[in-house]
């Protein structure tokens, strides 16, 4: 087996295109099919795992009680707008391609075992490709949470 060492490899039409057989291996892990805006490498098992399918693509983490809904962290959200009693607006930077997403999320309040804490989408607006509307409940009231998790998965636009 040969061994290359290099820093920068460049492409023979394009210099910053090289084309890679369709199995390749990078370490043990070989990249099952690599095409225009897919690629797949093999998961647990034999299993493999669609790279773009299977990424979130936004997440944020707010802190709606002590900083009037603050991104704590994200990621693919241009801004997080506090809408007053426990509600929430995510803004996306880049848009998802339809409202038909998935989201997921959870919520810390970091009170004691009996506090119901729960996340709601916004009753009057649906998911859409803009933002993500939601709330926080606690013992079936408003009420801020400390730690609001969210996260998106779906194909962006």
């Amino acid at each position: 087996m040969s061994t290359i060492v290099t820093d920068t490899l460049q492409g023979k039409t394009s210099a910053t295109s090289i084309t890679l057989p369709t199995t390749t291996n990078i370490g043990s892990t070989p990249l099952v099919s690599a095409s225009a805006n897919s690629m797949t490498i093999r998961g647990e098992g034999s299993n493999t795992t669609n790279i773009q399918q299977g990424l979130a693509k936004a997440w944020a983490t707010i802190d709606q009680e002590n900083s009037a809904s603050t991104a704590q962290d994200s990621f693919n959200v241009s801004s997080i707008t506090d809408g007053g009693s426990a509600k929430s607006t995510i803004t996306f930077s880049n848009s998802p391609a339809n409202a038909l997403y998935t989201f997921s999320f959870g919520v810390c309040n970091g009170g004691g075992f009996n506090d119901v804490s729960i996340l709601n989408v916004e009753n009057a607006q649906l998911p859409n490709t803009t933002n993500f509307k939601f709330y926080a409940l606690m013992a079936g009231a408003l009420n801020p949470a400390r730690i609001a998790s969210v996260t998106f998965h779906g194909d962006l636009a």
